[in-house]
């Protein structure tokens, strides 16, 4: 049995662990599931929902945990027992949501396993959306704001789907509108993303090394874009795939190869092992 170097290594998933056909290689799979045997903790990071996440990484016969909603909820693989089970009360999904109704935008909000929309169900782009993480949205007729009250719904995040040339902007709005209290992120050239400010992936590897007791300084974190950079930062040793953005690039420790070209197997060999 190899003798371990870094003890943790969280990675995020689209974009990083998988490549541009949704698939992972032989090759990073073998380097994960010895990386595991041998004693390593490795765990799936994304905003994807838990319940469109868990079965995906089943399905690609990875061991370990999983972080989804952005670092809200963290689950083991194998049994799908809970060990972080985060989120935000109505209350602040409202506040949210009212400042997404000023700015004239449709809404999507994930509580638990149910992510309610006011996207018309007949709009293609939900569609890609839905098809692309495995769910099945409800529409909200009507004032998400209102809903959310109503319905007293705790919720993990809130999401908008919007044209890659608008991110920017609508992040840089929402950054200073929502900053201070919430996590205002990207993780998609068409997504902005709201979740609450201590459950980003940054605190989610905190959180796994104190569970597993691992010294931050044996940490190693992966990821492609703006979401990754809170983990990436507090990482041991962060990394940016080939394929990241230059912002997330330019915090990095180190810059791998792509994802299509098996980064999580090369991070694994450079890091995981003594």
């Amino acid at each position: 049995m190899k003798k371990l170097n870094y003890k943790l290594i969280v990675s995020d998933f689209d974009g990083t662990l998988i490549d541009d056909n949704g698939k992972i290689s032989p090759e990073v799979n073998s380097a994960i599931n010895e990386y595991v045997a041998c004693g390593g903790i490795f765990a799936v990071c994304t905003g994807r929902m838990l319940c469109s996440i868990l079965p995906t990484v089943r399905d690609l016969g990875l061991k370990g945990l999983v972080v989804a909603h952005q670092g809200t909820v963290i689950a083991e693989i194998e049994s799908g027992k809970l060990i972080k089970y985060g989120g935000m009360k109505s209350r602040d999904v409202a506040e949210v949501c009212k400042h997404l109704e000023e700015l004239n935008r449709l809404i999507n909000v994930y509580s638990d396993d149910v992510m309610y929309t006011t996207v018309n169900k007949n709009e293609s782009y939900l569609k890609i959306y839905e098809d692309i993480v495995g769910i099945d949205s409800k529409y909200v007729d009507g004032k998400m704001s209102e809903f959310v009250v109503e319905k007293d719904l705790f919720c993990q995040k809130v999401s908008v789907l919007v044209a890659p040339e608008e991110r920017e902007w609508l992040y840089e709005e929402l950054s200073k509108r929502l900053g201070k209290k919430f996590d205002v992120t990207c993780s998609a050239s068409v997504l902005v993303e709201i979740s609450p400010l201590s459950d980003n992936k940054g605190e989610a590897l905190k959180f796994l090394a104190k569970h597993y007791n691992v010294p931050i300084e044996k940490t190693v974190a992966a990821g492609d874009n703006l979401n990754d950079l809170p983990m990436v930062k507090a990482a041991g040793i962060g990394v940016a795939v080939g394929n990241a953005t230059e912002k997330l690039k330019e915090a990095a420790d180190f810059v791998s190869v792509t994802n299509n070209q098996g980064a999580v197997a090369q991070i694994i060999k450079k890091y995981g092992f003594a």
